[in-house]
C-alpha cells in the first residue's frame, strides 16, 4: 500500500482493530481512517440502530470486514465474548484497541451525587481496565500493536465544578503509564490520549446542571476541532511511538505548563474560575459551570 489513510497502517500490518464507543463521534472517525485502509474492523457500542449504519459506512469506505457488538464496556462478560468472538474470526490477534467509549458529569464535590460517582468510574475507569485486561492477550499475539486510550485534557486541567469526571480522566492517564511499563520489552505500545473539546455525542447522556450543560454545549459546538481531525493526529501520534498525546496545539502547552510549573498553571485556574464568577455575577440570568469533553 504506498499511500494510507493513517501512517499506523503502515506499522501494524495485521489491520486488526477493535474500537469501544465505535458507532459515532472519535470512535467512528477512527473507524473511518482504519477503513480506508482495509482494515478488519470490530465496532462494540451500546445503540444497535447506530452500530449497523456505521457498519455500513466504513464497509463502503473499504473496510475489509466490520463486525459490530451492541455490549456496555462494564458488561465484563459481554465485553470479553465481543473481543474473542473478533480476535478468533480475524485470526487470533489484534494490533489495535482503542477504549474510547466514555461518559460526561459536571459538577462540584459537594454537589455531585454518589450515584454520578459510580457512574463516571465505572464506565470511564472500569470500561477501560476492562477493555485492556481482556484485549491484551490478542494484541501481544501481534507481531506490533498498539493499546490506545481515550482520556481528555480534563486529567490535567482540572477545572472547578467537573469533579468526577476530571478524576475519571486523571485515572485514565494513571492507568495508562502503568500500562507503558509493565508492556516494556513487548510488542504492545500503550498510549493515552487527551484530548481538549472535540464536537462528538459525548454530552447525550452527560449528567450536568441545567446551566453547565447548556456552556458545554456551547464549547463544544464552537470548536473547530474535529473528530476526524483528532483521530488522524492520535493515529499519526500512535504510529510514532507517543506515550502521550495531547492535543490540539493549545492544550498542549498547558500540559506543559501544568508538568513544569504547576504552581503557576493552579494559579492561572484560579483566575480563570474567579472571572467567569464575576461575568456570573453580573450576568441578570446567572450563570452555571464549565465542562470539558
Amino acid at each position: 500500500m504506498s499511500r494510507a489513510a493513517t501512517p499506523l497502517t503502515h506499522k501494524l500490518a495485521g489491520r486488526r482493530a477493535f474500537i469501544t464507543g465505535g458507532g459515532s463521534g472519535l470512535g467512528l472517525a477512527f473507524g473511518e481512517l482504519l477503513a480506508q485502509d482495509g482494515w478488519q474492523i470490530a465496532l462494540l457500542d451500546r445503540d444497535a440502530a447506530r452500530l449497523k449504519t456505521a457498519a455500513r459506512h466504513l464497509e463502503g469506505l473499504g473496510a475489509e470486514r466490520v463486525a459490530t457488538y451492541t455490549a456496555d464496556v462494564t458488561d465484563e462478560a459481554a465485553f470479553g465474548h465481543a473481543l474473542a468472538d473478533f480476535a478468533q474470526s480475524a485470526g487470533g490477534a489484534l494490533e489495535f484497541m482503542a477504549n474510547n467509549a466514555g461518559v460526561a458529569v459536571a459538577g462540584s464535590v459537594l454537589d455531585t451525587p454518589a450515584a454520578d460517582w459510580r457512574w463516571a468510574l465505572e464506565i470511564n475507569v472500569l470500561g477501560v481496565a476492562n477493555g485492556c485486561r481482556l484485549a491484551l492477550k490478542y494484541l501481544k499475539k501481534a507481531d506490533s500493536a498498539v493499546l490506545l486510550n481515550i482520556a481528555s485534557a480534563a486529567a490535567f486541567a482540572s477545572a472547578a465544578d467537573m469533579s468526577a469526571y476530571n478524576a475519571s480522566k486523571a485515572a485514565v492517564v494513571a492507568l495508562t503509564e502503568t500500562l507503558a511499563q509493565e508492556l516494556a520489552g513487548t510488542a504492545v505500545h500503550a498510549a493515552v490520549a487527551m484530548p481538549g473539546f472535540v464536537p462528538t455525542q459525548l454530552l447525550s447522556t452527560a449528567r450536568a446542571p441545567a446551566e453547565a450543560m447548556a456552556m458545554a454545549n456551547k464549547l463544544m459546538s464552537s470548536s473547530r476541532y474535529t473528530a476526524e481531525r483528532a483521530a488522524a493526529d492520535m493515529l499519526k501520534a500512535c504510529a510514532r511511538g507517543k506515550l502521550y498525546i495531547v492535543l490540539p496545539a493549545a492544550y498542549e502547552r498547558l500540559w506543559r505548563l501544568k508538568r513544569y510549573w504547576p504552581g503557576a498553571f493552579m494559579a492561572l485556574l484560579k483566575r480563570t474560575r474567579a472571572r467567569a464568577l464575576a461575568r456570573r455575577a453580573q450576568s441578570p440570568r446567572g450563570g452555571g459551570s464549565t465542562a470539558r469533553t
